[in-house]
């Protein structure tokens, strides 16, 4: 069957563009934002994604403000036509590619509306391949372009609005696509005889007054490196190429009896040798998997069938410590990052499940 997207030449295989080019049900296709003040006051975090083999499309918004976890979140089959963006309340427009886009979450029951129009600030840059193996499967066979930006618009939480400007509400986006593990759980099979090994994953998109910084890092138990790479990237229209910083080296300092991030600092070197080291402070820590379908409920995964259309919400008090207690996984924290004298904001992202030797957790209990 056709749909409007393949009136455009961007056809890769001999099929109607509803159709990837694999049959794997773990294919997909994401969006996926943030926001923030350059400050603790508010991280907001704002995706949508296809599952084509899964017949799925589902996106959330969620706002961490005011010790509040914030989620609106819609799940819907994805028909025939993949040029539609809209999942319940929740919508992403393409003003011009790799330059602009619009995010939307019109009225509903969950207390977050807006209207926002992204800007990149930097030219989108294309991240490196991300492929793993897991008993000769490929379970993660991903690209992805990475960029900052700014904001404007208006954001409306429970009737309180936000005037978005450009001025500092900054934030930073990818879009991702390929293979990874998404819908509903799969029987374990081999999988079930293996203890399950770590995860260790830092992500910093990063950005300063006159540049953008992007960092990224996926290790094993061990400290071998599944992922890497540091980058420096210039404003759109200076026209400098991105400039490689290097094997970028971590030291990451853990809130005593937690995994949580206390402070970082990651060294990096320039094409000439000289050595760049950037001290990272967490301000705003968002669990980015409560609620959003990132893994961390049982009920709601990207992917998941939920039926025709389904539109929830989660909402969660955090200066409530039996609750904030319970949080855990995937941890998006608004950072304020320091280099050469130069301050500038964006996010840290962190994840240390399981084993680590390098900082000492030896089983998925362990912590600092």
């Amino acid at each position: 069957m056709l749909s409007p997207l393949d009136d455009y030449p961007v056809h890769q295989v001999a099929e109607t563009m509803r159709h990837v080019g694999t049959s794997d049900r773990n294919f997909y296709d994401r969006y996926y934002f943030n926001l923030h003040h350059c400050s603790d006051e508010l991280f907001l975090v704002a995706g949508m994604g296809q599952y084509p083999n899964l017949g799925v499309a589902d996106a959330f918004v969620v706002v961490l403000k005011d010790g509040v976890h914030r989620v609106v979140r819609a799940s819907r089959e994805l028909g025939v036509d993949r040029m539609d963006t809209r999942v319940g309340p929740i919508a992403i427009d393409v003003i011009e590619g790799l330059h602009r886009l619009r995010v939307t979450c019109g009225p509903n029951d969950h207390g977050i509306e807006m209207d926002l129009e992204w800007q990149g600030s930097c030219p989108a840059y294309e991240e490196p391949r991300h492929f793993q193996r897991q008993f000769e499967r490929v379970t993660f066979d991903t690209m992805r372009l990475a960029q900052n930006g700014r904001w404007r618009g208006s954001l409306v939480m429970d009737g309180e609005a936000i005037d978005v400007t450009p001025d500092r509400w900054w934030g930073a986006r990818d879009r991702s696509w390929g293979v990874r593990p998404v819908g509903e759980p799969e029987p374990p099979g081999i999988r079930a005889s293996r203890p399950p090994g770590g995860f260790f994953w830092n992500y910093a998109p990063m950005q300063f007054d006159d540049f953008s910084i992007l960092y990224i890092v996926q290790e094993q138990s061990d400290g071998t490196r599944v992922l890497e790479e540091a980058v420096r990237l210039w404003p759109d229209g200076v026209g400098r190429p991105p400039e490689p910083l290097g094997v970028p080296v971590h030291d990451l300092e853990f809130v005593p009896g937690t995994r949580d991030l206390r402070r970082a600092t990651i060294h990096l070197t320039e094409p000439g040798g000289r050595r760049l080291e950037i001290s990272a402070e967490p301000l705003l820590a968002l669990h980015v998997g409560v609620g959003t379908g990132y893994g961390g409920d049982a009920d709601w995964r990207h992917g998941m069938y939920q039926g025709a259309l389904e539109v929830s919400g989660v909402c969660l008090d955090l200066r409530d410590q039996a609750v904030s207690s319970t949080m855990r996984g995937l941890v998006d924290n608004v950072a304020r990052f320091e280099v050469d004298g130069q301050v500038g904001y964006g996010m840290f992202e962190i994840l240390v499940a399981g084993p680590h030797e390098r900082y000492g957790f030896k089983t998925w209990e362990d912590v600092a």
